[in-house]
């Protein structure tokens, strides 16, 4: 059913690349450039055979570079990298007391008492196109009139979002507290003193040599900074578990001025938060659902204007909030040409680097007149969950990476049903192509997202294993068959 759905959802994104080039003409030269090594060496069988009968000196000859290349592969063994794999995640989902509407958001932010009647007007223009549902969660304390923020109902929130995800992610694992040997938590905006991490051990008792890290100000992209630390690691303490824990803190930072740069983000940003659990252990290799293949990131915080265009500051009247610039989508398209630059060739098959090469020559050597080429990053990646940012964000990318409706899908149900939930939101998506059915042993994901600095992350995973969903426990498991739904541009508030 998921094969079926996903061709009948792409025929819109193949009709456009149609246009551009008849697709078997592409995939003719996909293959032929994929397979042309075995291509050339053909020709040189009969050589090889006549070599055996003319050579008197080959039985020695093939057993010096027998001992050669068992060198080269004993070395390349013990320095090959450790295999990080993921077992298992989990998203979590609050309860329905917790559920805010658009209208809810409008009433609470009336009652407030701070915004003036045009800021109000604008909150309610934002949420309106903002591509958000009726039914994201908020914290208790922003929900109660007026409302309440504070540091002991933020730690309230920071314990019930972390607890309840991982928690879950225990329970499906079955992995003990004492067993996780490396702890990365993060968040942005959030950073108390116990910190977030040190909350965690103490809460579930971990080991006295746990390897805790708290990463704060990194903003949406911060979750694959933390799967990379992990990583990294891994590779150095072997036999081990990590568990890294992404989320965001709404309650101390609902912004409370009028300053138009800030409120934005009140208008878009939930509660939410994932749990994940890495192992480099081979024993996990059988059970786990991905392994991680490449992880890349990409800082461009040199530039002055990539620096500042997310910035945490006070407005006239000293309240604190987060400024968006205008500049964001600008600085958002730069970060992210860098990043599949540097991802291009790691993942992409030689037949469109080359074409990209190609393209690039023509342009920069030749002063050809012509647009530069986009690589095809369908034929590198099955799946892909992009940082539900916001509309703008993923209607940019779609239109960038020419993908489909249907590879869009899971970052804009995302953005409906749980607002933008920061760092984690990636794991929202991850976990809504399970819900569906779609990952297929062998698939490729590519999760990529955006961070104040500025910075562009990405990761890559392959699926180990088919995903049943039938033996799934996820947020969206209870209500995945009413998904999708239709998001119009704008949604008019009573």
């Amino acid at each position: 059913m998921g094969n079926c759905e996903r061709q009948e959802q792409e025929t819109g994104g193949e009709r456009r690349e149609r246009k551009k080039l008849p697709k078997y003409v592409k995939l003719g030269y996909h293959y032929m450039i994929s397979n042309g090594m075995y291509l050339l060496l053909v020709p040189t069988l009969p050589y090889l055979i006549l070599s055996v009968h003319l050579s008197t000196r080959l039985y020695e000859q093939l057993r010096a570079a027998a001992v050669c290349w068992t060198l080269v592969v004993f070395l390349y063994l013990m320095r090959r990298p450790r295999r990080v794999y993921l077992v298992d995640f989990a998203c979590y989902k609050p309860g329905a007391e917790a559920m805010c509407s658009k209208e809810m958001f409008m009433d609470r932010s009336r009652r407030a008492g701070s915004f003036t009647a045009e800021n109000l007007d604008f909150q309610r223009k934002i949420l309106e196109r903002s591509g958000l549902g009726q039914k994201t969660y908020f914290p208790e304390a922003l929900l109660r009139v007026p409302p309440q923020p504070c540091m002991a109902e933020a730690r309230k929130e920071a314990e019930m979002v972390m607890f309840g995800a991982v928690d879950d992610l225990l329970a499906k694992t079955a992995v003990k507290p004492k067993d996780i040997g490396i702890l990365v938590v993060n968040c942005s905006l959030f950073n108390p003193t116990p910190s977030l991490s040190a909350m965690l051990v103490n809460h579930y008792k971990m080991r006295g040599n746990v390897l805790s890290y708290n990463l704060g100000g990194m903003g949406c992209s911060a979750g694959l900074i933390s799967i990379d630390l992990a990583k990294q690691l891994l590779q150095v303490h072997p036999n081990s578990y990590a568990l890294v824990v992404s989320m965001e803190n709404i309650t101390q930072n609902w912004y409370l001025g009028n300053n138009r740069s800030m409120l934005v983000s009140n208008c878009i940003f939930r509660m939410g938060g994932a749990a994940i659990l890495l192992s480099n252990r081979r024993a996990e290799r059988g059970r786990a659902k991905y392994q991680l293949i490449h992880s890349v990131r990409t800082h461009r915080g040199a530039d002055e204007r990539s620096y500042g265009c997310v910035f945490q500051e006070e407005d006239e009247a000293r309240h604190v909030g987060v400024a968006l610039s205008k500049d964001l989508m600008a600085v958002a398209g730069e970060a992210l040409k860098t990043n599949i630059t540097a991802l291009g060739p790691l993942v992409l098959p030689m037949s469109e680097q080359l074409l990209f090469l190609a393209t690039l020559l023509a342009r920069k050597v030749l002063n050809m007149q012509i647009k530069p080429y986009i690589p095809d990053f369908k034929m590198a990646f099955e799946h892909f969950c992009i940082h539900a940012g916001g509309r703008a964000v993923l209607d940019e990318l779609e239109k960038k990476l020419d993908l489909s409706q249907w590879h869009m899908e899971p970052s804009r149900m995302t953005l409906y049903r749980f607002g933008n939930t920061s760092s984690s939101s990636l794991w929202y998506e991850l976990a809504y192509t399970e819900a569906k059915g779609r990952i297929r042993r062998g698939d490729r994901t590519w999760q990529i997202a955006f961070g104040s600095g500025f910075k562009c992350n990405s990761a890559v995973w392959r699926a180990l294993r088919t995903v049943d969903p039938a033996e799934e426990k996820n947020p969206w498991m209870d209500e995945i068959h009413d998904f999708p739904v239709e998001v119009p541009r704008v949604v008019a508030l009573n």
